[in-house]
């Protein structure tokens, strides 16, 4: 997905002739008229389209709105969904806005809300105004906000969800009309569930006819306020719909799960799965969950920035921007230690200045990412540094093995350690992890296979092709400076990181300082190395300035730990179904997208993180939830497309014929 800066919408609350309501400059108009925002929400947006009866009895439920605004309709439906005693399991409301306001702006807007209470929830989780889909939950989950930032036209067909009522808010077309473009109509057709809804207060005719166009029976109703009439509309053009693609299509009645592997990779996924509410089996061959890569002290999560934000720059920021809010106020105690504090990343021989005017032109705000000059990042850091660097305030970092432990303790989730998976198989509709001897370990609808290169293995029958993919192992040493021997060193207040990391860890685990990693792509010597401990001091005295002992290498009291990552040659991680092999695949049409590629069914992977696993696993493992159950994914489709293990089927594919 092609990115822009998000510019930042304007308030008036003292605009000449609408005194007293919110007005937008830019767009010459109120949000919302005097007989109030609940009033046309409750009228306009829940009635028109059935709510709150046709969300009754129902699981999960989808509204999509094209206009955030100030968020009135979401919070009057949030509203409705907690007053409703019936009211479904879960509720996914998804937003497109292009103008999003500053949180003290919003905070404004809201100063006599109709729902007080909410208004403040959904100010105390507003993100960064970055141009991704964010994801706010609420209600401990039930209830969720997808927040897509940027122009509807770039989101509309970045969005996979199947939508149950619509919300067709907007400045008037005559205003706006860039809401209202002809591509709007054939969006709404593809996202329609088969008995969606939609309204809007606009009768205009256009408005009218697109709706009809896409497949909607449209009527009037009566309008409130001195608006004479709305627009309600049914879908009913399901049957000349194309199918999704194969790689879109979620697994059909999954009830239960799978997942081979319990590091920080697998606990994700368990979770995710098990909050979709599936039954979860998660089977690990060690006597305990995170004994492998996950289980160091600490790591770090947060973004990157990249000068031409592609997939992986915008793939880090949404990532990052999701584990901090899942961690925030989880995070810092004894049984979860870590803290969403904020991270600093060195920014080379650039100036402050320089990076500030990098960040300014990507349009990336102070709440993602900033650029202090040295002394600022000393002031920061409570010591010395040697150069100017980038601020992360929603970066940190965390215990993964306490980590794996939080996430596999949600309800549904079990966990069956020395479950050495050698083979999957495919009986009956079901999924079946078979040990050694060929004995059934356990089955279910789905199966995810998330190790590293191990689990990899376990593809080689579903699909062969799978040992040309472009992987690598990469092994990597960390040390670690017990408290007696890190005293007099550098201890940050903040994590460092820049080529390598820096954390001072705090006596919950046994203090001292953490620093590393080595990177040694097809090293499998799992020794502690003298020559490792050498450069993880040597980047110590990079990232503080200070120049370390070179005898510490040697001493007897600095530890290590050796571990190994997977990753693929474009940096990007492993998730979705698996690719059909190629016997399966011969003669399937337009195999050069990833998303068209025909799939093993059932099977998925959650792998290939890399050194990038503990900003990752949280959002990836919501992606892969969201892609089996066919919940609202909370990741653009370019994305999707780019982290899909069938992104190298669809390069062979794309090769010319020699």
């Amino acid at each position: 997905m092609k990115t822009s800066p998000i510019v930042v919408g304007e308030l008036c609350l003292d605009q000449p002739g609408f005194e007293g309501l919110p007005y937008a400059p830019a767009f010459g108009d109120v949000y919302h008229p005097r007989a109030g925002a609940f009033t046309q929400a409750r009228h306009v947006f829940l009635a028109g389209n059935g709510l709150p009866q046709r969300w009754r009895g129902r699981q999960r439920f989808v509204v999509l709105e094209t206009g955030f605004g100030l968020g009135n309709n979401f919070l009057a439906t949030w509203q409705a969904w907690r007053d409703d005693p019936q009211r479904p399991e879960r509720l996914i409301f998804v937003s497109i806005e292009k103008h999003p306001l500053r949180a003290e702006d919003l905070a404004l807007a809201h100063a006599s809300s109709d729902a007080p209470e909410l208004a403040r929830e959904l100010l105390a989780t507003w993100p960064p105004l970055t141009p991704d889909l964010h994801t706010l939950d609420f209600e401990d989950g039930r209830m969720r906000l997808l927040l897509a930032l940027g122009d509807i036209k770039d989101w509309l067909p970045e969005l996979v969800a199947e939508v149950d009522a619509f919300y067709l808010d907007g400045f008037a077309p005559a205003k706006n009309a860039a809401m209202w473009d002809a591509r709007l109509y054939p969006a709404l057709s593809r996202l329609a569930a088969a008995d969606a809804t939609a309204a809007t207060w606009s009768v205009a005719r256009d408005v009218r006819e697109g709706l009809a166009s896409a497949g909607f029976s449209v009527e009037r109703q009566p309008g409130l306020g001195g608006k004479r009439e709305i627009s309600v509309a049914r879908f009913t053009g399901a049957q000349r719909r194309a199918a999704p693609p194969p790689g879109r299509r979620q697994a059909p009645r999954a009830r239960s799960a799978l997942v081979i592997g319990a590091g920080v990779a697998g606990a994700a996924a368990a979770d995710a799965l098990a909050r979709e509410g599936l039954t979860v089996t998660v089977l690990e061959r060690r006597s305990a969950p995170a004994q492998e890569t996950s289980s160091n002290r600490a790591g770090l999560f947060h973004g990157v920035l990249h000068s031409h934000d592609g997939a992986h720059a915008q793939l880090l920021r949404a990532a990052a921007l999701r584990t901090a809010q899942r961690l925030q106020g989880v995070v810092g105690t004894e049984a979860l230690p870590g803290a969403v504090g904020g991270l600093l990343r060195g920014g080379g021989d650039e100036s402050a200045e320089a990076l500030q005017a990098l960040a300014d032109r990507l349009g990336l705000p102070a709440g993602f990412v900033q650029a202090l000059s040295a002394d600022m990042a000393s002031q920061r850091a409570g010591l010395p540094l040697p150069r100017a660097q980038w601020l992360y305030p929603g970066g940190g970092w965390v215990s993964p093995p306490a980590l794996v432990g939080h996430l596999l303790s949600a309800p549904g989730i079990t966990v069956r350690n020395e479950a050495d998976v050698v083979a999957l198989a495919r009986h009956d509709a079901q999924w079946q992890a078979l040990d050694a001897q060929g004995r059934m370990l356990a089955e279910a609808d789905v199966a995810v296979v998330a190790g590293a290169s191990d689990g990899l293995a376990l593809l080689s029958q579903a699909h062969p092709d799978s040992a040309a993919w472009p992987l690598g192992r990469q092994r990597g040493q960390v040390s670690l400076l017990p408290p007696a021997l890190a005293a007099g060193l550098p201890h940050p207040s903040l994590p460092l990181a820049s080529g390598g990391y820096l954390i001072a860890l705090p006596p919950s685990l046994g203090g001292g300082l953490l620093c590393g990693a080595t990177s040694q792509p097809g090293d499998t010597d799992p020794a502690v190395r003298v020559d490792d401990h050498r450069r993880n001091l040597a980047r110590i005295a990079e990232l503080t300035g200070t120049p370390l002992d070179a005898t510490l290498a040697e001493h007897p009291a600095l530890q290590g730990k050796v571990g190994w990552r997977l990753a693929a040659d474009d940096r990007l991680p492993l998730v979705g179904p698996v690719p059909a092999d190629a016997l399966q695949r011969a003669g399937a049409r337009r195999q050069e997208q990833p998303r068209q590629v025909p799939r093993v069914e059932g099977l998925y992977l959650l792998t290939a993180l890399g050194s990038r696993g503990l900003t990752m696993a949280p959002l990836l493992g919501e992606v892969l939830a969201a892609w089996i159950t066919g919940a609202p994914v909370p990741l653009a489709a370019s994305l999707m497309d780019a982290i899909d293990p069938a992104r190298f089927v669809a390069r062979a594919a794309r090769k010319p014929v020699v």
